[in-house]
């Protein structure tokens, strides 16, 4: 073999260029034709053995031709979940914007870290422009922030702050130098209120869940009473994370009353509002977060409402002392040099506990850019406006039954087939109710016309959830999700 030949690239750019170009057709074709038709199928489910059987996935020790890799390429859009489809509202996520796409693919090509202004001085530049603004509609006008790794990693952010505010030496000292802390939030939270518990060595069962009211809501005088019976028990209290949007009932904690109770007990207040701060786009229902200013920190997740896709998640921080970087910071000498051409705090990348950071502020800038806050607001005011016509529509259908009316866009209802309408007080209804909504998403699913999410809550059966987020869909749409639960569960 001629060694010269390792002096020469190991990549054919004409070729790969060419491949490239390939992929970015199946792409427009697959992603956002197809992607978005609701003439399509949201998904061609196979079971996981079947698809193992369906997909070539053996990696080989020599290369494969590009046709074969646009093979593969096609493969994965066929067998792929299309969460940009009208139909799709499994998550609480749905909808492709076309100018955040845009967004993601460069941030892609361009392939940089978010740790040094150095290496993304566009983004670094980028990013607080971006947290500025959602500060300003926080209704804060100083302060600090980040973009992390999904709105779990951020509420794990607000409760590492929150103990390093309250006993700093816990950095160096780790837990040998702090009491037994604990935490309040509702029974209605977010799960990774108590994993970052238990990631951070608190523990889980020093998270205490308080009672909620019958909308979901946290009661704020057995917040109180806990925070109480904490402190007699030698406890101490130290976090309270409040929720603006439940994952399943989308209910909204009351935080002008809790952040009093915070003021009285001197606790960090944060708020959890990865589903519902983007309605603080909108004049017309932000009123749903009165209070928030009086937060120390939030939560805000972009891919949810306003549809930037994942990832872009934001925490956010009343603070302006630099917290963040105190609290994370290990200042490595080879990254964060003190002597560098440039002023050195734009070097963002110690407030993360993350060294390598994507890139999540370019999707989301391209999109308010193409939008404007205004455009932003009427696709906030969209989404409430469709989830109340589908509420209306429940109404007028036999067979539908509320869980509650929602104050946001999760509209929570059963769907009573016909073997058991007028049946409720008979033995054993409830639980055939709780079977129906599975039986049907199943159907759904491996019919492919749409993907609706489904959960027992408390004591309530199975009921479905209805997520009204996309951007694209319609009333048409709205109408079509009702009308196929009926024809998939009629012979229930």
């Amino acid at each position: 073999m001629d060694d010269r030949s390792f002096y020469h690239s190991v990549q054919d750019t004409t070729e790969s260029e060419e491949f490239l170009e390939h992929v970015f057709r199946i792409i427009l074709e697959e992603a956002v034709r197809k992607g978005m038709d609701v003439r399509e199928k949201v998904c061609n489910w196979k079971d996981p053995e079947e698809l193992q059987s369906l997909l070539d996935l053996e990696l080989r020790s020599s290369k494969e031709s590009p046709n074969k890799l646009l093979e593969y390429c096609q493969d994965v859009f066929r067998y792929s979940v299309k969460t940009g489809h009208p139909h799709f509202s499994n998550q609480l996520f749905s909808g492709l914007d076309l100018y955040a796409l845009a967004g993601r693919m460069i941030t892609e090509a361009l392939n940089t870290s978010m740790a040094t202004y150095e290496t993304a001085p566009v983004f670094v530049l980028m990013e607080e422009v971006l947290l500025k603004k959602l500060r300003e509609l926080i209704g804060w006008q100083t302060g600090d922030g980040i973009f992390c790794p999904g709105g779990s990693i951020s509420n794990m952010f607000a409760m590492n702050l929150a103990r390093y505010r309250r006993y700093p030496d816990c950095k160096q000292k780790g837990l040998w130098a702090l009491p037994k802390l604990v935490a309040f939030t509702s029974l209605e939270c977010h799960y990774s209120i108590q994993k970052a518990a238990a990631f951070l060595g608190i523990g889980t069962d020093n998270v205490v869940l308080v009672q909620v009211d019958d909308r979901g809501k946290i009661i704020p005088e057995e917040l109180e009473k806990e925070i109480c019976d904490a402190k007699s028990q030698d406890r101490v209290p130290f976090l309270v994370s409040a929720t603006s949007g439940t994952t399943v009932l989308g209910a909204f904690d009351p935080l002008n009353e809790i952040a009093t109770v915070c003021k009285k007990h001197g606790l960090w207040l944060h708020v959890d509002a990865t589903w519902g701060g983007s309605a603080l786009f909108s004049r017309q229902h932000r009123s749903l977060l009165n209070g928030i200013e009086r937060a120390d920190s939030v939560s805000w997740n972009a891919h949810k409402m306003l549809a930037t896709g994942l990832q872009c998640a934001a925490f956010l921080l009343k603070d302006k002392s630099d917290l963040l970087k105190q609290c994370h910071s290990a200042s490595a000498s080879y990254l964060f040099q003190t002597d560098k051409c440039y002023d050195i705090s734009y070097d963002t990348g110690d407030k993360s506990i993350q060294c390598g950071r994507k890139v999540d502020c370019l999707k989301f800038w391209l999109m308010w850019k193409a939008n404007g806050t205004e455009g932003l607001e009427k696709r906030v005011d969209r989404a409430f406006s469709l989830a109340k016509y589908l509420v209306e529509e429940i109404k007028k259908r036999e067979g539908f039954h509320l869980v509650m009316e929602p104050e946001f866009v999760n509209l929570c209802f059963w769907f009573i087939p016909p073997s058991l309408r007028g049946k409720e007080k008979c033995d054993g209804y409830w639980e055939r109710l709780g079977k129906v909504a599975p039986v049907i998403k199943e159907r759904m699913v491996k019919k492919g016309s749409m993907m609706v999410g489904y959960q027992p809550h408390g004591s309530k059966v199975n009921f479905f959830r209805q997520i009204v987020v996309n951007p694209s869909t319609t009333e048409d749409d709205m109408n079509f999700f009702l009308d196929e639960i009926e024809k998939l569960g009629h012979d229930l």
